[in-house]
């Protein structure tokens, strides 16, 4: 999403690791192969419309290290993709998987389309022609893709069953790790839906543990009410926080006593949005980010805390559930203000960490329970930020760097230990 006059999203990404191997003295090596993907795939295919015409779509898978493990990372379909936000989000991915400690590397794909423009045949025309154009730059031991913005577990089923029925006879039913985010009956995980979301939760209880402030006492904004948005919003007020502000793509609700999260959902269900939502005011779009709360969760695209907004914002901590929301210089401002910002590849990280749960049920043809997925979820998660914290105060760094520091030394012992070839 990086258009005319607008910084490089994937260089963002790669100054935010830079400036943490700058503090660890990082192998200049190293350095070098992180700063770009190991791949770069685009795909140009054609898809009949239910006209009868052909439309040709331009999607793009990037694999960008694969070190610790399989390629890992989602697939988006929505106007903006393009190479450098696709590029930026693969990178993200690879620290966010290693700061997590789970085995896999970092990858991201999608098509440059908006889903709402086609019917639900040609979507599904769109996701097997990109699956098979695909073919076998995927699979369950090189390439696992997920749902993200505009794709959903219906999707991921589809791509499985594409991708199982261009593969021989023979593995046809050992493929489901292909894809994970798949719905339940294919073959995806319990409380793989909602893991995001939690996972964001449980960050805002790790702050609170480290700052003595009760979670049931926080006020907290959410920008973006997505699968993210949404379900951190459900679960934060079932978890006693109070939920004054909600803004997506049709409006922003304001309601100082709380909103029923419950009940908007039901509503965007019915209207394909938050706009008309009887629960809250609705108030102009800018005046989310003028909300004196104790938690702002942007949880929609890129690049949306801008240096504008983030003068503006009253709030004690910033917890990131999208990826790469703030701009490198928001961010500087955010810092002069003393404002805590819970870096994306640790927020949320929740839903790749519960892919990879997802992962192991498929090869091990066993189902966990939520109780089993929650609790690893949990401990996965609280280990990450004890982690970050004590790599912190450690460097006297930021959260981010430190996340980066924690990430970047897992991978770089791999490198210490396995050399690189030739």
């Amino acid at each position: 999403m990086s258009g005319v006059g607008q910084r490089s999203l994937h260089q963002t990404a790669v100054d935010q690791f830079q400036r943490a191997a700058e503090l660890i003295d990082l192998n200049p090596s190293y350095r070098e192969i992180l700063s770009h993907p190991k791949n770069e795939i685009i795909v140009n295919f054609p898809v009949s419309l239910d006209g009868g015409s052909k439309k040709i779509f331009t999607g793009y898978r990037i694999q960008h290290n694969n070190l610790l493990g399989p390629f890992k990372g989602g697939l988006r379909f929505h106007p903006d993709v393009d190479l450098d936000e696709v590029k930026a989000l693969a990178a993200w991915m690879t620290f966010k998987t290693a700061l997590v400690g789970i085995p896999f590397g970092g990858a991201k794909g999608g098509v440059t389309i908006n889903p709402g423009d086609y019917s639900t045949e040609e979507m599904r025309r769109v996701v097997r022609r990109f699956t098979h154009a695909l073919g076998s730059n995927i699979g369950p031991d090189h390439d696992i893709p997920a749902p993200d913005v505009g794709t959903s577990s219906s999707t991921m089923d589809i791509v499985m069953d594409t991708y199982a029925n261009i593969s021989p006879p023979g593995f046809r039913q050992s493929v489901k790790g292909v894809v994970t985010g798949k719905s339940i009956e294919v073959g995806g995980s319990i409380g793989r839906e909602e893991a995001t979301g939690r996972g964001v939760l449980y960050s805002v209880r790790h702050w609170c543990g480290e700052t003595g402030i009760r979670l049931d006492e926080l006020s907290v904004a959410v920008q973006g009410f997505g699968n993210v948005g949404a379900n951190f919003a459900e679960l934060a007020a079932a978890a006693g926080c109070k939920i004054v502000g909600v803004a997506d793509h049709t409006g922003t609700l304001v309601n100082t006593t709380g909103i029923d999260v419950v009940k908007l959902r039901h509503w965007v269900g019915e209207n394909d949005g938050i706009h008309g939502f009887p629960g809250a005011d609705t108030v102009g779009d800018e005046e989310l980010w003028d909300l004196d709360v104790d938690v702002l969760v942007p949880a929609a695209l890129e690049n949306q805390v801008t240096v504008e907004r983030a003068e503006r914002l009253r709030c004690r901590v910033m917890v990131e559930a999208a990826n790469g929301p703030t701009t490198a210089d928001a961010e500087v401002v955010l810092a002069g203000r003393g404002i805590e910002v819970i870096p994306d590849i640790l927020a949320n990280a929740g839903g790749v960490i519960v892919s990879y749960f997802e992962w192991l049920q498929n090869k091990s043809a066993r189902a966990w329970s939520f109780a089993d997925v929650d609790d690893r979820l949990r401990g996965l998660v609280w280990q990450a930020h004890d982690r970050v914290v004590e790599r912190r105060r450690d460097l006297n760094c930021s959260r981010r760097e430190a996340a980066y520091v924690v990430a970047l030394s897992r991978i770089a012992d791999v490198y210490d230990r396995r050399g690189i070839f030739p």
